[in-house]
């Protein structure tokens, strides 16, 4: 924790914006735990002090049992990340911050003992989560304004902003809040691509003409997608037809599993592939007697490609199918990774612009729209 926002910290408990029936997320299990504070006081009250995510809401509301629901939908992050990000963020006393998606409201509560209430404003998409962290933030004595709305627009009656930061993933950003930036701002948002889950916090500063905010990575994360960005899953058989991978062109390539899906959900190689990939996503099966196929599909047509990886076999069978070849695409962003000499995420960055978003490598040297 930056040593700035212990005093934040010390004053603001998580657990004063926790509701009573919350599920802790295991990180390492992927699996969630029921925990309820009327039943468990202690139990409660050690995860809410705890270093881990806490599930809030699943289904977007439609879940009303005490049992884990489909998808998560609001949740409070785990401390750690909410402290590095507001390190990354680095606001000033006098600075007027946007935060987009409030959730709990913690993170808000947070940018409200540094800054005062009225230079916080927090949009929330889902009414239920908005109301219920409003009276949150009312309990704790900070009565920060909470917009019912859509982040995507931000909030332009309350701006300009010196700072706007989004705890919520998204694909592709508006460049309202550039407009609704002050000019040297920063613009702190979780960002990814469809080709994978891997998201990295982007660090953009708003150029002093206003009409572009740039800036590096500062590292990876993951977070619930935008609700407006989720990705309906595609279907494997709109795709692939019944008869299987007979009538897909077939090739073979030398990269090796643990080469390719090295770091899984967090690993650099999917972040930089998805970088130059555009319009695909894929998923990695489960391996079964040393053979582990990983899909690709096309998101802007029905292209798709198979590489099915053998243990101890020094080539991998690719079938491919459609207008796109995926797996020749995806292969030539590998090996464009490899080149450059495997960058981590800190020499990637992102550039917005009214025109759309372009990534870059190592300050701009190489950029590409994204």
């Amino acid at each position: 924790m930056p040593s700035d926002w212990a005093p934040a910290f010390t004053a603001l408990p998580r657990s004063l914006f926790l509701p009573d029936l919350m599920w802790p997320y295991d990180m390492d299990s992927g699996t969630s735990t029921v925990v309820t504070k009327s039943d468990d006081p202690g139990r409660w009250y050690a995860y809410a002090d705890a270093n881990v995510p806490i599930i809030t809401q699943w289904d977007d509301g439609a879940h009303d049992g005490s049992a884990p629901g489909r998808v998560f939908t609001s949740s409070s992050s785990m401390p750690s990340l909410v402290f590095s990000m507001l390190g990354d963020l680095d606001v000033r006393s006098t600075d007027r911050v946007l935060e987009v998606g409030t959730g709990t409201g913690w993170n808000a509560a947070l940018l409200a003992h540094r800054v005062g209430t009225d230079n916080v404003v927090s949009v929330e998409l889902d009414a239920s989560v908005a109301t219920i962290a409003r009276a949150a933030l009312d309990r704790a004595g900070l009565p920060v304004r909470v917009v019912h709305g859509d982040g995507f627009l931000g909030c332009p009656d309350g701006a300009p902003y010196h700072r706007i930061v989004a705890t919520c993933g998204l694909r592709s950003l508006p460049f309202a809040w550039v407009e609704q930036a002050a000019p040297g701002g920063v613009i702190l948002v979780p960002w990814g691509t469809y080709y994978t889950f891997t998201e990295a916090t982007a660090r953009l500063v708003v150029a002093d003409d206003g009409v572009s905010a740039s800036g590096p990575f500062t590292g990876p994360v993951n977070f619930m997608r935008m609700r407006a960005q989720r990705l309906p899953w595609p279907q494997h058989s709109a795709y692939v037809p019944a008869e299987g991978t007979g009538g897909a062109d077939r090739t073979s390539t030398t990269i090796s599993e643990a080469e390719f899906l090295d770091g899984g959900d967090f690993g650099i190689a999917g972040f930089a592939v998805g970088l130059r990939v555009r319009d695909c996503t894929h998923v990695a099966d489960r391996k079964r007697d040393g053979r582990r196929p990983v899909w690709f599909y096309g998101l802007s047509d029905r292209s798709w490609a198979v590489v099915v990886f053998r243990d101890g076999q020094p080539r991998a069978r690719v079938f491919q199918s459609g207008p796109r070849r995926l797996w020749d695409e995806v292969e030539d962003a590998y090996l464009w990774w490899q080149r450059q000499g495997k960058p981590e995420f800190t020499r990637f960055g992102l550039t917005l612009t009214a025109e759309g978003q372009q990534a870059w490598l190592d300050d701009q040297a190489d950029s590409w729209p994204v």
